[in-house]
């Protein structure tokens, strides 16, 4: 009697599940490909750098050979540029200080930035300066995303660089501390919604973090927590300040799949911003759906990244292509911050 009524239970959770997915499937199948913003373009370099492309997976294959951990770093790079003043590589300017000098930026890898300017280096080489540290920075990003397992997708170019960076938007930053109520209004601020959230989240599928960043979560023992992993982190970070990492995904740290969301059912997320996905009522139904389907989280994710790549971006005469991802061409000027920039008006 008791074996007939778990089965009746699983039939049940299945039966639910295969509604939740299909009415999703469905609003996917509805929604179409993001729109490609004013001066963007999916063949912008088709006739001035015909190869781009093909350049930068080939440098990035030989990269990831030797040291794969830069493919996360690469997609931080990209999310933390394009959050602050949009996707137009400030971050990747020096500054005294510059973004990079942040506290919330302090994880950003100092050798996947140098990875970039040798992109650039190589890409300027076979084509000229004409390709942005912008557009290279996405295209890396997704290049990672595919080299990682995860799918191959095209990325509107065309973007160019900033002439400045801003340390005061570096505070808008979404951190991994926060309940999914605060994500959510952090995303909505760059018009990116529920979806676009909880897919950009599964880019965690990769990489590590260090112990500052989950170690709310390790003291006080989060109790809903996986008791496997609570031991784990013990061990790994015995105090806030150890420099110590752990995966970010706990079965396949190095592949891009859907394993993140599995995580997060299993109470496996390693920062709160991640396992409370599990918990709200409005993201609970897309970490199940993108659980029980891989493609589905993929096209989702695609979706969202694309978007995200878009996001106020300098086109056209609005920006410079830089000879050196770090310095604004101009080596006259300072790189300034906005916000710390004085005008002095005459008396």
């Amino acid at each position: 009697m008791a074996k007939s009524s778990c089965c009746s239970c699983l039939n049940s959770m299945f039966l639910i599940s295969s509604i939740l997915f299909s009415s999703y499937l469905i609003w996917c199948e509805a929604e179409g490909n993001p729109a490609v913003v004013n001066g963007l373009s999916y063949s912008f370099y088709s006739e001035s750098c015909p190869k781009l492309e093909s350049i930068v997976i080939k440098h990035l294959r030989n990269v990831f050979k030797q040291a794969h951990w830069q493919a996360p770093a690469l997609l931080v790079i990209f999310f933390h540029d394009c959050f602050v003043q949009g996707c137009d590589g400030s971050l990747l300017l020096d500054g005294n200080p510059g973004e990079r000098d942040h506290p919330l930026n302090r994880g950003i890898s100092s050798k996947a930035v140098q990875t970039i300017d040798e992109l650039r280096e190589v890409v300027h080489n076979q084509c000229g300066r004409i390709v942005s540290c912008a557009d290279i920075t996405v295209l890396a990003a997704r290049d990672a995303v595919f080299l990682s397992g995860g799918p191959y997708f095209n990325v509107p170019l065309g973007r160019q660089d900033s002439l400045n960076f801003s340390i005061e938007e570096t505070n808008n930053l979404p951190l991994p501390y926060n309940i999914t109520d605060v994500t959510l209004k952090t995303f909505e601020s760059k018009n990116l919604d529920v979806t676009d959230v909880v897919a950009l989240s599964g880019a965690h599928t990769i990489g590590r973090a260090h112990c500052h960043t989950f170690y709310n979560r390790v003291f006080p023992q989060d109790p809903t927590m996986d008791k496997t992993l609570a031991k784990l982190l013990n061990s790994t970070c015995p105090t806030t300040y150890s420099r110590n990492t752990f995966r970010l995904d706990f079965r396949t740290p190095k592949t891009f799949d859907n394993k993140y969301y599995i995580n997060l059912m299993n109470h496996q997320g390693l920062f709160t911003s991640d396992q409370d996905l599990f918990k709200d009522k409005r993201t609970k139904g897309l970490v199940e759906a993108f659980a029980l389907n891989q493609t589905f989280f993929f096209h989702k994710f695609i979706h969202a990244f694309v978007k995200m790549s878009q996001l106020d971006v300098l086109t056209q005469n609005q920006g410079e292509i830089r000879a050196k991802c770090n310095l604004i061409n101009d080596e006259r000027s300072m790189v300034k911050s906005i916000v710390d920039e004085i005008v002095q008006l005459p008396n």
